[in-house]
């Protein structure tokens, strides 16, 4: 039996906080060891809530400590770059919250960097390990559907926090790096290819896009709608469209048990899907993929192709 993997979180996000640093404590296969905060508050409620045994004040003492093995950052979309290519630079694993960078060029640099440091590098997307995702694409390879001719996906919440990173274009903010990189996502899991052209539309408050949506055409002729908003009631769903039917996919990016629609020339078929604790099985992943020099479930080339997806967007998008 090898030894569970030592995490080290630098900051502590409401993400970190409230799912993947309580995924890490339930890991079989991951332990907790240190967290970086220069909240004198935030270490005494991590020390509290999670035992956590080591507390730094700077980022750069955690990862001079020789015993963390992987990194998760948490930290805003700016800041990711810079904080995970310091991280592998000390050989460190790196578990990285979405989008992985910017734009593609800071992702091109990220790998680089692993690559060079013989370190896993890992975006972030925990739907992906969900039991609903699964099985919409079984289905998909299936056949069942025909040839897919269309997609649309949608991801958007009335955002009420004021002063959030959420809203803050020097960190990288805006709903489509937010929500809007999980439909780019998705989209990109079905496709599996880079889109020949878009367009775009967006309302911007403060220097972000608050509601945003686009047309992707792909080169075999599927065309895909992806729209996000911090700025409408919650709305989370796709579609796909084949040649011999559809699949809905309410609550696509959670966890949570529901149920999936297919609708065919046979009639309708609900195919059930189970709770998925999908941090702790991202967590698990990641750490096996470390512990078995393996690469995890999200691969790098789909990491980069999201990027350029989303550079392409970024440069349709109007002000």
């Amino acid at each position: 039996m090898m030894q569970p993997i030592k995490w080290g979180v630098l900051g502590y996000a409401r993400i970190a906080k409230n799912s993947v640093i309580p995924a890490i404590i339930k890991s079989d296969n991951s332990t907790l060891y240190a967290v970086a905060t220069g909240s004198d508050e935030k270490q005494q409620e991590c020390r509290e809530l999670f035992q956590c045994p080591n507390l730094y004040s700077h980022y750069d003492e955690l990862l001079e400590d020789p015993e963390v093995q992987a990194v998760y950052v948490p930290l805003p979309n700016s800041l990711h770059k810079e904080w995970a290519i310091k991280a592998m630079q000390k050989g460190k694993h790196v578990l990285c919250e979405k989008p992985m960078a910017l734009n593609a060029s800071e992702c091109e640099e990220m790998i680089r960097t692993a690559e060079q440091n013989g370190v896993i590098l890992m975006e972030a997307f925990m739907y992906r390990y969900t039991d609903r995702i699964k099985k919409v694409k079984a289905i998909v390879e299936s056949g069942e559907i025909g040839e897919v001719r269309y997609l649309q996906s949608t991801f958007r919440f009335l955002l009420d926090r004021p002063n959030t990173i959420k809203v803050r274009p020097e960190l990288g903010g805006g709903s489509l790096y937010d929500v809007g990189s999980y439909p780019v996502n998705f989209v990109g899991m079905i496709m599996n290819q880079l889109p020949e052209s878009c367009v775009t539309e967006c309302v911007k408050d403060n220097g972000v896009d608050v509601l945003f949506s686009a047309l992707l055409k792909f080169p075999n002729g599927v065309i895909a709608s992806i729209s996000s908003g911090f700025n409408a009631f919650n709305q989370m769903n796709s579609e796909i469209i084949g040649t011999k039917g559809r699949i809905e996919v309410p609550d696509t990016f959670l966890g949570t048990e529901g149920s999936i629609r297919i609708v065919t020339t046979e009639g309708i078929r609900q195919v059930q899907t189970e709770e998925s604790d999908r941090y702790t099985l991202e967590v698990t992943d990641f750490a096996d993929a470390v512990l078995n020099n393996r690469k995890p479930l999200m691969g790098l080339e789909e990491t980069y192709r999201n990027m350029q997806v989303i550079d392409l967007l970024f440069k349709s998008m109007k002000d």
